[in-house]
């Protein structure tokens, strides 16, 4: 059945003419006043005739807010810009809901602002505009919740006290005391949240509205979001994790590749939480069935970082998980990575060529991306017309010409590199091949005069290789494409406060396994400091592993050569395996044994020997040195038990 409008209800009950009605919808036509209250205004209808019909139409009790008397403690939860913004009035707090007389109780707009400004669900209650926005300055004007802080005896603002009963207030925060220190408030950073469209365009008006709507909106969602995205810029953190529980949030934070826990979210401010997250990053908030993505840059200082939100539903809610980037990231040197010198001059050299290809390989979180850029920043020029294709654009860099993968509008990998191909290019950057398609197109682009970068996910070098067979490129145009192939890991750094210890068997096996000589009689184990938060640990460096393409290597992979044939062919040219290089690394103090073994994977070891004269790996087989000529005879036998030297004699 068809609900009755309010004029067809007063005309039924007798309350108003036809004649009066039309001629009040004829005035109410361009106007934004509701007919209730024109009626009421032209004293053609009482006040309680009109409350009775509109709760009729509306299905919603009529309060009077005139007459109504509020607990402080419940004017605290709706800031006043919110409750003047969408003339609501909070009445009373009825178990974890909160009931609010509103002007316009079925405006869902409005209702979704009010849940996000009190931080708790809403119950509405219908009101006539001109009581409530008189309420409103009854109660709020010259007080302090106008605005949104509580002001100490020296006059200073400070953050609103937790409510015990409510939880509303400040995040509880339960973390371990090392990690406390680190907490900070909004107060102490000039945090600015600058929202930015799909494409990495800002959208400067839409920030300009949202912050002058929410700069003085004290609330706890406003105040949390802040306090977090600063504690997490403030530790370094890559990634801001809210896990939901059944008995609210978790919040996490990833540091140097490893989670902490730093806060927990009461369930009262669990959906103000995402809700705040989602209105900063331009998702829908109404929409919690689906993932969503988006993205907010904020201005903390001087520094700018553009943080990427995505939001997954959960059987608990909806979780979110900010990943935090820094431009100034992207502008590093290879040496800076963790490289030696000779290694980045080998890779400034494969960069310099006029065509080739170079692939970064590892795992999700391994720094491939860092290591594209640091390779990008190494070659842009103004003489040279550098090309990206990204999903998504992750660092901003000057003087490239970066495209954003949009698969929804038919803007693939593949397709953009097709376009690329018309636009004169000079270096071509895939931000990851994952299809036979993209993988063709890219070694094409590499044989016809163009240098190009890109990643994949294998565990070394070689496995590389085999992936692009596996994505059915043939041998011999991988032979004659790639020049490099870096496959890379990242560990956590030892602190400052790193102790010596003596050796352990395990480790001299292990560095004996690596090829690793004179290795002393010490070793380096974290300790924990405040500095580090009393892990052990600050900051990460580079495990990589270098394979440069040469003929030899070429000819192995036109002949489908097996792995173990062509990192054997590789290690005679003086390629260094990533287990080799950590167990390095942790021999002079970099990181730990324990990290290295969390990281790299030590299956096995392939054996190899070092020549005594020019001190470079040669295979067991190999009687003479194919770099310097010496005759290794001699040290026939040594070789031999080298080689039949496994992992299951380490054990670790």
């Amino acid at each position: 059945m068809k609900r009755k409008k309010l004029g067809e209800r007063l005309i039924e009950r007798g309350k108003v003419s036809a004649a009066d009605l039309e001629s009040a919808l004829q005035d109410q036509r361009g106007k934004t006043i509701h007919l209730g209250d024109l009626l009421l205004a032209r004293g053609v209808v009482s006040k309680e005739d009109i409350a009775a019909a509109l709760k009729e139409v509306l299905l919603v009790d009529y309060v009077d807010a005139s007459t109504v008397e509020i607990d402080p403690e419940v004017l605290e939860l709706l800031p006043y810009n919110v409750a003047l913004q969408n003339v609501a009035l909070p009445l009373f707090r009825q178990g974890t809901k909160l009931v609010v007389v509103m002007a316009d109780p079925h405006d869902l707009h409005g209702l979704d602002q009010l849940r996000f400004g009190s931080g708790v669900d809403v119950l509405p209650r219908f009101g006539f505009r001109d009581e409530i926005l008189a309420a409103i300055e009854k109660f709020y004007r010259g007080s302090e919740l106008e605005k949104g802080t509580e002001t100490s005896r020296s006059g200073a603002a400070k953050p609103k006290a937790v409510d015990p009963k409510t939880g509303v207030g400040p995040v509880v925060v339960r973390s371990s005391p090392e990690l406390a220190h680190s907490l900070v408030t909004v107060e102490d950073e000039n945090l600015q949240f600058e929202s930015v469209k799909v494409g990495t365009e800002v959208n400067w008006e839409y920030s300009k509205e949202l912050e002058s709507a929410k700069h003085n909106e004290r609330t706890p969602a406003v105040r949390m979001v802040s306090t977090i995205v600063a504690t997490a810029v403030r530790e370094g953190a890559s990634d801001i994790h809210i896990d939901p529980t059944p008995k609210g949030a978790v919040i996490r934070i990833r540091v140097d590749g490893m989670l902490r826990d730093i806060k927990e979210v009461p369930p009262v401010l669990q959906a103000a939480l995402i809700s705040r997250i989602k209105i900063l990053s331009e998702m829908d908030i109404a929409e919690r069935r689906v993932p969503q993505d988006g993205r907010v840059h904020v201005k903390m200082g001087k520094d700018t970082l553009d943080l990427r939100v995505s939001t997954l539903p959960t059987q608990h809610g909806e979780k979110a998980v900010i990943r935090l980037l820094n431009p100034r990231s992207a502008r590093v040197d290879f040496v800076d990575l963790g490289l030696s010198e000779a290694t980045s001059q080998s890779l400034r050299r494969i960069l310099a060529q006029p065509q080739g290809m170079m692939l970064v390989t590892g795992p999700t979180g391994s720094g491939k991306t860092t290591t594209l850029y640091a390779g990008l920043n190494q070659i842009r020029t103004r003489t040279k017309n550098i090309i990206t294709v990204e999903d998504p654009i992750e660092y901003v860099l000057e003087g490239v010409n970066q495209v954003q993968v949009h698969a929804k509008a038919g803007r693939t990998f593949a397709d953009c590199l097709r376009s690329i191909l018309r636009q004169d290019p000079n270096v071509i950057m895939v931000g990851e091949i994952r299809d036979f398609e993209t993988a063709e197109i890219a070694l094409s682009c590499s044989q016809t005069g163009h240098m190009v970068l890109s990643t994949l996910h294998t565990n070394d070098s070689v496995a590389a290789i085999i992936r692009l067979m596996d994505l059915g490129i043939a041998p011999f145009m991988i032979a004659s494409s790639l020049s490099a192939v870096v496959a890379q890991r990242l560990v956590r750094r030892l602190c400052v406060c790193q102790r010596e210890a003596p050796i352990s068997p395990d480790f001299a096996a292990l560095l004996l396994s690596a090829n690793v000589q004179d290795f002393g009689n010490k070793m380096f184990v974290p300790v924990g400091c405040p500095v580090c938060q009393g892990t052990g640990y600050k900051g990460r460096v580079g495990i990589y592993e270098i394979l440069l393409v040469n003929e030899q290597t070429r000819s192995a992979i036109r002949t489908s050569a097996s792995p173990d044939e062509i990192r054997k062919m590789a290690r005679t040219e003086g390629m260094r395996l990533m287990q080799e290089e950590a167990v390095e690394k942790a021999r002079v103090g970099l990181t730990s044994l324990e990290e290295v073994f969390r990281v790299i994977p030590f299956e096995s070891i392939p054996a190899s020997v070092r020549c005594e004269k020019c001190n470079r790996d040669v295979a067991p087989a190999f009687l003479f040195c194919p770099h310097c000529g010496a005759d290794r005879r001699v040290h026939a036998a040594v070789d031999r038990s080298a080689e039949a030297f496994t992992e299951r004699d380490v054990r670790v």
